[in-house]
């Protein structure tokens, strides 16, 4: 008899990509989709670790992450059917001198070209392309219900499902800004309560704007199949998805100002989504501090994407016992 499936609750990137490795391992996996909009269809599909970078002047060491997280990308890809395009990614407009000098400094290539600032070291992906590619290739292993509940026994986890159980070897938490379930043990209870919510707006246009994603003060423009994309917002402590009109025209200006043209006449659906985000900005992936066969995929700030096969690397290292990585150490949901 074949041992009880590793349960994944969530469906979002992390939790896809933590299901894809896994599967791909060998691993017996069901994912736990609650059939709602989740915050990795309400983003650009950035895997953009020099801009990232750059606009957050982060550290040495984060940048290295970042990077690493983009390397992953090109055979997570051909081997997900995610697709994954490799095209400039350029900033404008601001203090151009500092955001060179930081890339400069992290070690990301880059170069000027007058008042544009441009790097080769980004790439993007299609989130409801990339979502469905994961699903596809998960094919039964996704189920649609809400997990209302966890509790521990014998042979790992029982899962609360819509009335009736799920019986797992490994239970995988993957459910975004959302409250701790039912039965979370103590102290992961308190790390997924302590994730900050952070509401972020974007809006789709049916128009071409850019053939690259073009970064600026206030906003950003990314192609996207059928148009384009702006965003977003970053406005932590908020959990409402309702679009917010005042917001959505602040954005439009500032993309506008962006492309460096005067404003146009431009349709827009506006959405918003929240994210999670751990009190130092990197994802929470690998073992609960207190749970035996109990994992953490959650709370990757708005770098989900870009660290989403990483993550599910690191998860799937712990769940086979291998020896922690430098990127398994420093996603460790027990460092804080």
């Amino acid at each position: 008899m074949s041992s009880p499936s590793i349960v994944i609750i969530g469906a979002g990137v992390l939790g896809l990509s933590t299901a894809f490795e896994l599967k791909r391992r060998g691993h017996v996996v069901t994912v736990v989709d609650p059939g709602t909009a989740n915050a990795s269809q309400v983003a650009a599909g950035m895997v953009a670790p020099a801009m990232e970078a750059a606009i957050d002047d982060v550290s040495a060491d984060r940048a290295a992450l970042f990077r690493a997280g983009r390397d992953r990308w090109p055979a997570f890809a051909e081997a997900s059917g995610v697709a994954l395009a490799r095209r400039p990614a350029e900033w404008r407009g601001g203090d151009v001198d500092a955001v060179e000098a930081r890339l400069k400094r992290l070690g990301f290539a880059a170069r000027r070209d007058g008042d544009r600032l441009i790097t080769e070291e980004d790439y993007q992906i299609e989130p409801e392309q990339g979502l469905a590619a994961l699903r596809a290739v998960l094919g039964e292993a996704v189920v649609v219900g809400r997990a209302t509940g966890i509790a521990a026994n014998r042979g790992g986890w029982s899962v609360e499902l819509d009335g009736r159980s799920l019986q797992a070897s490994a239970v995988v938490l993957a459910t975004g800004a959302e409250a701790a379930l039912v039965g979370t043990p103590v102290a992961t209870r308190r790390l997924v309560d302590g994730i900050q919510p952070i509401r972020g707006q974007i809006g789709s246009a049916a128009r071409d704007l850019t053939a690259h994603v073009v970064r600026g003060p206030g906003a950003y423009v990314a192609p996207m199949t059928g148009g384009a994309v702006i965003g977003a917002t970053m406005e932590p402590g908020r959990r409402d998805t309702a679009p917010d009109e005042a917001v959505g025209e602040r954005l439009t200006q500032a993309a506008w100002r962006v492309l460096g043209r005067p404003p146009e006449p431009l349709e827009i659906e506006w959405r918003a989504g929240v994210r999670g985000a751990s009190a130092d900005g990197l994802p929470m992936a690998g073992p609960a501090p207190d749970g035996t066969a109990l994992y953490l995929a959650l709370a990757p700030r708005r770098n989900g994407w870009l660290l989403g096969p990483m993550v599910g690397a690191v998860v799937a290292d712990a769940i086979e016992g291998r020896t922690p990585s430098p990127e398994a150490r420093a996603l460790d949901p027990r460092r804080f």
